[in-house]
């Protein structure tokens, strides 16, 4: 949004297919922070994916046809809040380059790419969550402090540098200790097919990542992408079973939810 610019009366969510098929609370979380600010929100019921897997295993066409489909769905010019920061940056980096050779086309992906927003700087840019005063805060939040780790994906950190906003949000939340990992900005190992191209080299890092989590001393890990969330809480949950403790993982607008007080908040991703 530019300086000095009014908060808008209506957003578009593109919820993303992951969120869709396999975290919808985490989707819901996030569409009541914004409805909770005053915002009106539009989701387009025929939006599906953004068509980076196609795209990053080297199925170029494919990912035109699906990326196509979604360009029908934003004829107004609202802000298009995208809760993950890869595919947010699909469609601000890449959905102008796929219809590079198209004239009509490439405007039109411009035009939408320069409307795209992810969620978590929506959130502390537009809707101002990090400047949340305790006064705020509901008397029903949980006033128990609390070790959070941030995760950012690859594509987040890298292309939109969503990592910014989200520990932003982080820092403004009661009871919030916000304790980093090492080496913070690595992969976890989900990468879309990758992990299943290659799942020896995937599940090695996903079980880096998660020891690196579990020695800092975070007991809730908070991520604005559920492709990592769901590949981190899956790997967790196996190493559960063997009677490991390892902290929750569960999206940025759940989590943000939860510590403002609301009781339905997903308190993981899989919720």
């Amino acid at each position: 949004m530019p300086p000095g610019q009014s908060r808008p009366q209506r957003v578009y969510f593109f919820s993303t297919c992951l969120i869709d098929v396999m975290a919808p609370q985490a989707g819901m979380d996030a569409i009541a922070l914004l409805r909770g600010a005053g915002v009106e929100v539009d989701f387009p019921q025929a939006q599906s994916c953004c068509g980076q897997p196609a795209y990053t295993s080297g199925y170029t066409d494919e990912a035109r046809r699906v990326a196509l489909a979604q360009l029908e769905l934003f004829p107004e010019p609202w802000p298009i809040v995208v809760p993950s920061g890869s595919c947010a940056g699909m469609m601000v980096h890449h959905w102008p380059r796929l219809f590079a050779d198209d004239a009509a086309l490439a405007a039109r992906a411009q035009a939408v790419a320069q409307r795209v927003v992810e969620f978590s700087a929506f959130a502390r840019d537009v809707l101002g969550l990090a400047e949340v005063a305790p006064a705020d805060v509901a008397a029903t939040a949980a006033p128990l402090s609390l070790k959070v780790a941030l995760h950012t994906s690859c594509s987040a950190r890298r292309e939109m540098g969503t990592h910014e906003p989200s520990q932003a949000l982080l820092c403004a939340l009661p009871g919030v200790e916000i304790v980093e990992q090492a080496r913070v900005a690595e992969c976890c190992g989900f990468g879309g097919t990758f992990s299943a191209r290659h799942p020896a080299i995937s599940g090695a890092m996903v079980h880096d990542k998660l020891n690196s989590i579990r020695d800092c001393g975070a007991y809730v890990l908070v991520s604005a992408d559920c492709g990592c969330l769901l590949n981190l809480h899956h790997a967790a949950e196996k190493r559960r079973a063997t009677g490991e403790r390892l902290p929750r993982c569960v999206h940025l607008a759940s989590f943000v939810r939860e510590r403002l007080g609301a009781a339905d908040a997903a308190q993981q991703v899989t919720d």
